[in-house]
This record gives structure tokens, sequence and C-alpha cells, in this order.
């Protein structure tokens, strides 16, 4: 149970009542993932229908992208890859304009067309054979964002090659978390916390007047946290390898896959990116697993407010150069 908490005003002959500010809390599954939504509010039932209204913004938007729809927009696009463009929503048209804008950012090491890629990696302990070069290459032979066609006059996307798919399992959750953030500051709600499983946007502070804090897990040992950090109106996402990968050679390869090479990606095994938006932080994140850590630490400096944490498989701690971080003992 809630204590409630007043604040008494007096003006002349009477007093006004003021019901504090306090946080409130939901977990729930939505996109096939853990959705932790949390709300500054004076009630309960008030911090409720807001919760609900960010729910419903976070289940319409997976009937944009989800693949599995078979009503999906993205569905329709994938059906009629090779075939002909499709006409989308505005929404769906540009959110794709910008992941291939990701793209030219990071070279290819972001790309939603990796969704054409065969599935040839097992990380679940049962591989036991390393695929051929020949298989590797073949994997992602469908694979390329300059495949995508887009037509903003028409506002189309065209696949231009049968069997080619594309994919928002790298910033689904991120983009959701940005959608349901700016629903529910339209609505009034000024301060909360959208945490779509460590795809995470806040805004806002504390009832208590207070920066959010956010804990990082270190990646070495996943009870425990090694920084914590003060956070307002950003976004943070942290990706991880530390449970799915597959050792070969005494080396440790991810399940964050290079979809211009069709091999995993190898040398990070933590990459947590601060933006301005969990869409732009998601797909970051996975950059980083691909490009490597020097070469994404590099690409995060010169890009304006945008910061990273990246640990090495060596547990080395690397940061962009404007970070503020305090380590836990």
């Amino acid at each position: 149970m809630i204590r409630k908490q007043f604040l008494f005003l007096f003006f002349g002959c009477f007093f006004i009542v003021l019901q504090a500010q306090q946080s409130f809390h939901k977990t729930m599954k939505l996109m096939g993932s853990r959705f932790d939504i949390t709300v500054v509010a004076t009630d309960s039932i008030l911090a409720n229908k807001h919760i609900e209204m960010a729910v419903s913004e976070i289940s319409r938007i997976e009937k944009i992208i989800s693949s599995w729809d078979a009503n999906s927009e993205t569905t329709e696009i994938n059906n009629n890859a090779g075939i002909k463009p499709v006409k989308v929503s505005t929404e769906l048209f540009n959110l794709i304009k910008r992941a291939i804008a990701i793209s030219n950012l990071t070279d290819g090491a972001f790309d939603i067309s990796y969704a054409s890629m065969d599935r040839i990696w097992k990380f679940d302990g049962s591989m036991s054979v390393f695929p051929s070069k020949e298989t590797i290459k073949k994997s992602v032979n469908k694979v390329g964002f300059k495949n995508i066609i887009l037509n903003q006059k028409e506002q189309t996307i065209y696949l231009n090659q049968k069997g080619m798919k594309i994919g928002f399992g790298a910033i689904g959750k991120g983009y959701a978390a940005d959608k349901a953030k700016k629903l529910l500051l339209t609505k009034g709600i000024k301060a909360g916390i959208i945490n779509a499983s460590g795809d995470m946007n806040t805004w806002g502070k504390q009832p208590n007047g207070e920066d959010w804090i956010i804990a990082i897990t270190n990646p070495m040992n996943k009870n425990k946290t090694f920084a914590v950090l003060p956070i307002s109106n950003k976004a943070v996402v942290t990706s991880g390898n530390y449970e799915k990968y597959v050792v070969f050679n005494d080396k440790r390869y991810t399940h964050i896959i290079d979809p211009r090479t069709g091999y995993p990606s190898y040398g990070v095994i933590s990459a947590t990116v601060f933006a301005p938006s969990a869409e732009l932080a998601d797909a970051l994140a996975t950059s980083i697993f691909v490009m490597g850590y020097e070469v994404g630490i590099n690409r995060i400096n010169q890009l304006p407010n945008i910061e990273c944490i990246v640990i090495d498989d060596k547990g080395k701690i690397h940061y962009s150069t404007n970070i503020n971080i305090h380590k836990t003992k």
C-alpha cells in the first residue's frame, strides 16, 4: 500500500490541499519482452490510466512493425520482396528511412535487412562444428540495406530481391519506448521511465526532485552492477553477450552477427549507449559489437549528445570522451 502524502498551502483564510507526486509502476509482457512502465502522478487512478495509454501505444506499434503478424505492414513488405513496392504509412516509412541513415552512419554494421540472413549459428550450446566459409558467405546473400528502395513521393518500400526481409528486432523496442514517452508527455505526465527490456527512456525527475538513477550490470557477474549514473530526459540502452555466445578454438563469438559478413561479432561483451532516443541508442549499441570498441567509440565521439561505455572480452572498460560515471565498489 502506498502512503499518500499531502502538501498544505495557506492563502488568507483558506487551506488548499495538494496531493504530492508519487511514482507508480507496472510490469507486463509486450512485444514478446518485459516492459516496465513508471510514471509520476498524484494518484493511482490517474497513473494507471496513463500507463494503459502507453500500453495501447506500444501494442499499436507492434502491429505495424512485427514480422510475425501476418497483417502487419512489415509482413506485407517482406511478402512482396522482389515482386513490387508496397505503400506504407508515414510512420513506418520514416522509421525505415532513419534505419537506413544509421546503416550509412555505421558502414552497414547496423542493417534491418539482417532478417534475410540464414540462421546457421546456434547459441544454445548445441553447435559443435564451425560453419564453412562458403556457408557463412551464402548466409548473407540477401542482406544489404542498399537493396531497400524508398520512394518518398509514392511513400513505398521495395525490397529488390526475392527472399529478402526486414526486421526491427534491433530498434523496435527502443522505438516503442520513445513513442510511449512522447504520448505520455502530451497527456501531461511530466516524469517517468519506459524500460523495454533494457531499452530505457526517461524524462523529468523523481518525486523528490532528483534525477533518475540507473545501474549498469557487470557483465562479468550479472548479479552485480559496476556503475550507477544519474539520467534525465535521455535514453540509455545496454546490449550484452554474456549469456548468448559460442566458443570455438578458445574464442568467444556472440549472438550479434555482422550483417556484412555473416560472422558473429567478438571482442565486446557489453555496450551501453546514451542518446536522445532509445531507437538510436538501441541501434548504436548493436553496431558497437559489430564495429568493435575502438571503431565504435571513435564513431560515438563524432556524434553530438551521444555517449557510451563499452566492456571488452578481457573485462576492460572503455568510455567515450564526455561521459560522467560513478563506479560502484
